[in-house]
């Protein structure tokens, strides 16, 4: 994606108080073991593709750097588990479930994610 920013999220549907689907790029654009940022609803959100092509979606707020950076972590696993690692100070957080794996009381939320039609989608919170 050199050279590429993925756009903020396209406006969904009206707010009907359920959750709703947003699109986030292209498939294609988003390449294995990369991530971008999206601003949906107002909250910045980091959306990684594996190597295994499985994507994976959380907030881009590092709750140990208190920056808005995941979307530029390092991808990897460790014992199985996806991983992205924080590009400041390397705290390691599970793509799944959002905890970190090196200091368990850090979690940062995550999104369900899909690619449908070959654009990758996020869940908002309803």
């Amino acid at each position: 994606m050199t050279g590429r920013r993925a756009t903020p999220a396209a406006p969904g549907p009206p707010d009907t108080g359920t959750a709703s689907w947003r699109t986030i790029c292209a498939y294609d654009d988003l390449p294995p073991e990369r991530g971008v940022a999206a601003l949906l609803d107002g909250a910045q959100v980091a959306v990684f593709r594996t190597h295994d092509g499985s994507l994976h979606a959380l907030d881009n707020l590092d709750p140990y750097a208190n920056a808005q950076v995941l979307s530029r972590g390092i991808i990897g696993s460790r014992g199985g588990v996806p991983t992205v690692a924080s590009p400041m100070h390397k705290q390691v957080y599970d793509l799944r479930t959002g905890q970190c794996l090196d200091q368990p009381e850090l979690t940062v939320r995550t999104y369900p994610v899909r690619c449908r039609d070959g654009m990758v989608e996020v869940r908002c919170p309803s």
